[in-house]
C-alpha cells in the first residue's frame, strides 16, 4: 500500500485499556481559557510518569457552553478510576479553580461518577453553596474574585490509549512538517487527543530496559544514530523518525484520527515510510492495522 508513493509498512499500531473522562473548562476571554487548558493538561504526556494523560479535545463555543462563554473541552485518560479521580481532583484543584474567570462542567453524563465540586467544594470552608438544576447540581465556591462554578460531578468511561504511527523521513525538517500536518489534521477528529508536546514524540520508546527498574526506555530499532550498532528497522536514508500517538475514547474515533493522520503527512515531501510501533501484540489487546485503518 502506498499514499502519494510513500510506503505504508504492513504492520499494526498496539495500544491498551484506559479509563477517561471529559471535563469543559470556560474562562470570560480565550486568553484566560488557554491560561486554564494550558495549566490542567501541563505535564501530561504519559502515564509512565506523569499519571494522567489529557489533551484539548476540542474548542466549545459560547452558544454551546451552559454559561455562554468561550469553552474547551478536555480529555483525562488513565490506567484506573481511582487514578483518575485522584488526577482530575488536583488538576482542577490547582490550575483550574486558581485561574481568573475559570468555571469547570461536566463533559459526559454516562459512566461511572467522578467528583468535581464534590470534591473541591471543601475549599470554601463552609461557605460554599449548590444549586440543583434537574439532575444536574452545580457548587458556587467563594474566592477572592468573586465564585468559582463547578459541577459536582461528571462521569468516565472505558477508553484506549496508545493509537499510534511512526513518521520515517529523510531529515528532521520533513519528519517535523509531516507530523505538524497529521496533527492539525486529526485536531478535526472528536473524541480523541494527542497528548504529547505539540502532538508529537520524539522519543518513542519500547518497553522494558537493561537498566533495572526501568519501565520503558528509547526504542533503538528506530533510532537514526544507532544504525550499524543495533538491529535497525529503517531505511539506509532515514534521517528522523517522529511518532503521533492518540488516545481515544472509541476503536472508531482513534481508527478515523489514524487515516486522517497518516494521509496529512504523506502530502509532505522526503518521507520514506509509515509505520507504526508495536510489541508484538504483548501489551495492548486493541491493534490497529495500519492497511485496514487506511481502507
Amino acid at each position: 500500500m502506498k499514499i502519494n508513493n510513500i510506503p505504508i509498512e504492513n504492520t499494526f499500531a498496539e495500544a491498551f485499556p484506559m479509563t477517561a473522562t471529559r471535563v469543559i473548562i470556560t474562562a470570560r476571554d480565550k486568553k484566560w481559557l488557554n491560561h486554564a487548558t494550558d495549566s490542567v493538561t501541563g505535564f501530561a504526556t504519559s502515564v509512565i510518569a506523569c499519571g494522567v494523560e489529557a489533551g484539548i479535545e476540542y474548542e466549545v463555543a459560547p452558544a454551546n457552553t451552559l454559561d455562554g462563554r468561550v469553552g474547551a473541552s478536555v480529555l483525562f485518560f488513565t490506567m484506573s478510576g481511582e487514578k483518575l479521580e485522584r488526577q482530575i481532583r488536583n488538576r482542577i484543584g490547582q490550575c483550574v479553580l486558581t485561574s481568573p474567570t475559570s468555571a469547570v462542567y461536566s463533559g459526559l453524563h454516562e459512566g461511572k461518577t467522578v467528583p468535581l465540586g464534590k470534591a473541591l467544594r471543601y475549599f470554601g470552608d463552609g461557605y460554599q453553596i449548590s444549586k440543583k438544576f434537574g439532575e444536574r447540581r452545580f457548587w458556587r465556591i467563594p474566592v477572592m474574585e468573586g465564585e468559582f462554578i463547578c459541577e459536582d460531578t461528571t462521569c468516565r468511561i472505558s477508553a484506549i490509549g496508545g493509537g499510534n504511527f511512526l513518521i520515517v523521513a529523510q531529515h528532521v525538517d520533513a519528519a517535523l512538517e509531516a507530523a505538524e500536518r497529521a496533527v492539525e489534521a486529526i485536531a478535526s477528529v472528536k473524541e480523541v487527543i494527542t497528548p504529547f508536546p505539540g502532538g508529537v514524540v520524539r522519543s518513542g520508546s519500547k518497553v522494558g530496559s537493561k537498566y533495572q527498574g526501568l519501565l520503558a526506555s528509547t526504542n533503538h530499532a528506530y533510532c537514526p544514530t544507532l544504525r550499524g550498532v543495533v538491529e535497525s528497522r529503517l531505511p539506509d536514508n532515514a534521517g528522523a523518525v517522529l511518532e503521533i500517538v492518540i488516545d481515544g475514547l472509541s476503536e472508531i474515533a482513534i481508527s478515523q484520527a489514524m487515516k486522517v493522520g497518516i494521509t496529512a503527512a504523506c502530502s509532505t515531501s522526503d518521507l520514506l515510510l509509515i509505520t507504526a510501533s508495536n510489541f508484538g501484540g504483548k501489551l495492548g489487546k486493541y491493534q490497529f492495522q495500519l492497511h485496514e485503518v487506511m481502507k
